[in-house]
């Protein structure tokens, strides 16, 4: 009885296909990307895609001959696109913490995200006490929204928004003073609207960007970190990061 439960247990095992089968079989991967967050995410004059997390996402496909397809996402549903199935893995700015890590697994960082607090260039901030009092937007769901409002003795006011581009458009019309978000967003301000330039004032921490994948698909993660690793070491990561990013990637990740 005992040995006909094992192969019963071991016959289920084989039999269960998991997300890396299922994708060489379909020949295409589905991946959640947000196209609201310029530089990582967007779409040009054609309305086709672009940014550097778009073109990890087309490197990977290229690399492992699967055709693409974008899942459109907004920080708050990434995780749970590949939670339910939705999407196969998440290259979308998604950074590397504790809280995540215990719902999803992570490849190896692919990129690196600087996390700052950005308000007018006018704007004398030089630190947390100079927040108080300033609405502060934040993308909903985002590693700054978590930090932030977590940070309960600095009294901060918050203002949430659904994603990076409304959260934005708050900063240029005037809607909140400052936002939390990564440094390269917060450049972007003043390229939509030169009279609304918003420079960083206070570093909130670097956070490691790495591919979200779900819980129990180990043969998907250490292709996943294969393919880091090589395209790391022969330098193809790192020239999509400055193309748009306009930066390279710190020193310890570059091969």
């Amino acid at each position: 009885m005992l040995l006909a439960a094992g192969l019963a247990t071991l016959s289920g095992h084989g039999a269960r296909a998991d997300v890396l089968d299922d994708v060489m079989k379909a020949k295409k991967i589905r991946i959640a990307t947000d196209l609201a967050i310029p530089p990582s995410g967007m779409m040009d004059g054609t309305m086709k895609p672009t940014g550097s997390d778009v073109e990890t996402a087309e490197l990977l496909a290229k690399d492992w001959g699967l055709q693409l397809e974008f899942v459109q996402t907004t920080g708050a549903t990434r995780i749970p696109n590949v939670q339910t199935n939705k999407a196969d893995i998440i290259i979308s700015t998604l950074s590397v913490t504790p809280e995540r890590a215990k719902v999803i697994d992570f490849s190896k960082p692919y990129a690196a995200l600087q996390s700052v607090v950005g308000c007018l260039k006018s704007d004398q901030v030089k630190s947390w006490d100079d927040l108080k009092g300033k609405t502060i937007g934040v993308s909903r769901g985002t590693t700054q929204d978590t930090t932030l409002t977590n940070m309960k003795e600095r009294d901060l006011k918050l203002a949430r928004y659904d994603d990076d581009a409304t959260m934005v458009t708050a900063a240029i019309s005037g809607q909140a003073d400052c936002i939390a978000t990564s440094a390269t967003i917060v450049s972007q301000i003043g390229v939509k609207a030169p009279a609304r330039a918003f420079e960083p004032k206070v570093s909130i921490t670097n956070f490691d960007l790495a591919i979200g994948v779900k819980k129990g698909e180990p043969k998907l993660l250490e292709k996943l970190d294969a393919w880091v690793q090589e395209n790391l070491k022969n330098g193809k990561l790192n020239a999509i990061y400055k193309k748009f990013h306009g930066t390279e990637l710190p020193e310890n990740m570059r091969g």
